[in-house]
């Protein structure tokens, strides 16, 4: 028995989906554990580029089998979308699965996602506006539909019926909107339902059958400074991308999670709104990693706010999240860049604070930074850490004595191949 979690180290959008593809390999089961169709991953391979929003990332490997996990807002509707472009490109789904616990994303969480950012003003979160919030907002008060449900015509129904009755006041009289149809509803999720009823299982006899007899990877989404208990609340997720959180949203015991890797960027992203210190702004060089990085979200096309690579919270992610080792992904977008920066702590109200703090503190934080040189040779043809030049040696050795942990794996490049391993 061995289960590795694959999580993000930062604000999201580090490149898990390449990691876990990579890990993939060697998996017997690749569980997606917490999320929703909010945030995406790509997955570069032979076949082509796949960008998946709810479909696990071992997708791409015949014989594996995948699995949405109970912790997930599932979409049907971008279920489906996903699965009908990974076979058009060439993709068996025979072994997807969704597990009949998991939450029901409904039209009215997509409408309610969006008027209440709009009602917000400048005070928005930032969210991508596809219903994940108001839907983990349903489970937590215990109107919520699950996967389940959609086995079930006149339970489906009456499910549909005692959710519009506390969500229609709020549509009429709240926003002035016309309330929704149950029964239209009702008719286009039993539809759903038989699409996709053979995918649609009680999950845990498999995860215990692959406990005892093979390897698991379990994913998260978005990165633990999007945690709503550990980030930079209230611009968070919905649901825990920490690597405890996939032991309730994956149906594993949390003694069975031996390895956690905290995918990081070799600089730092982040979408939305809320407090980032490392940020660049629109200069030159932040305008350089963006467009050289491909830094536009995968889910929204958004453009991404850049910054340099913050140790603080990476650090921190770390500690909270039990990882292992730090699996380092772009690095070649920083070549040919004369200089590069790491930040080693916040000034906060005159203090140096070496942790994050709440939001009413990192609001203030400026950050400290540490420079290094840069490295004019290119890493995109590294294939062991010999080929990388020294500069680049340095900057990941820096990255370890900041965060306190081992970079395992460098990504330069989004092939399987450009790949390095690095010693120990």
């Amino acid at each position: 028995m061995a289960v590795t979690a694959v999580i993000g180290a930062q604000w999201g959008d580090e490149g898990k989906g390449k990691m876990v593809d990579l890990f993939a390999g060697q998996a017997d089961l690749v569980i997606r554990y917490q999320g929703g169709a909010n945030a995406g991953h790509t997955i570069v391979n032979p076949l082509g580029t796949f960008k998946l929003r709810l479909v696990p990332s071992g997708i791409c490997y015949p014989g594996v089998t995948n699995l949405i996990g109970p912790g997930v807002a599932f979409d049907p509707e971008t279920f489906l979308t996903e699965i009908a472009a990974l076979e058009q490109g060439g993709i068996v789904t025979d072994l997807l699965f969704v597990d009949e616990r998991a939450t029901l994303v409904m039209p009215w969480h997509r409408l309610l996602d969006r008027l209440e950012e709009e009602a917000r003003g400048d005070a928005k979160i930032g969210t991508t506006l596809k219903g994940i919030g108001p839907a983990f907002t349903d489970k937590a008060a215990r109107r919520g539909l699950k996967v389940g449900d959609l086995l079930d015509k006149a339970w489906l129904g009456s499910q549909v019926e005692w959710a519009l009755s506390a969500i229609n006041p709020v549509l009429t009289r709240r926003f002035g909107v016309p309330a929704m149809s149950a029964t239209a509803i009702t008719e286009e999720y039993w539809a759903y339902g038989q699409v996709l009823r053979e995918r649609i299982i009680d999950s845990l006899p498999l995860v215990r059958r692959f406990l005892r007899e093979g390897q698991i990877l379990v994913e998260g989404q978005l990165g633990v400074l999007r945690d709503p208990d550990w980030g930079t609340y209230p611009y968070v997720t919905s649901s825990s991308p920490l690597a405890g959180a996939a032991a309730v949203g994956a149906g594993i015991p949390p003694w069975a999670i031996g390895r956690v890797v905290g995918v990081a960027k070799a600089y730092t992203t982040s979408v939305g709104e809320g407090p980032f210190p490392v940020e660049i702004g629109e200069d030159a060089t932040g305008d350089y990693l963006r467009q050289k990085g491909g830094e536009f979200g995968v889910v929204t096309g958004r453009p991404r706010r850049c910054g340099w690579f913050d140790g603080v919270a990476t650090r921190y992610a770390a500690e909270v999240s039990g990882m292992t080792e730090i699996a380092l992904t772009k690095l070649d977008i920083l070549d040919g860049l004369s200089e590069v920066k790491l930040c080693t702590g916040y000034y906060i109200d005159g203090a140096i604070v070496d942790t994050v703090p709440p939001l009413r503190l990192m609001e203030m934080a400026r950050p400290i930074f540490e420079t290094l040189p840069g490295w004019s040779e290119p890493t995109a043809g590294a294939r062991c850490e010999a080929d990388l030049p020294e500069n680049a040696r340095r900057y990941i050795r820096r990255i370890e004595e900041i965060v306190g942990i081992p970079v395992r794996l460098v990504s330069v490049g989004p092939e399987r191949n450009e790949t390095i391993t690095m010693p120990g």
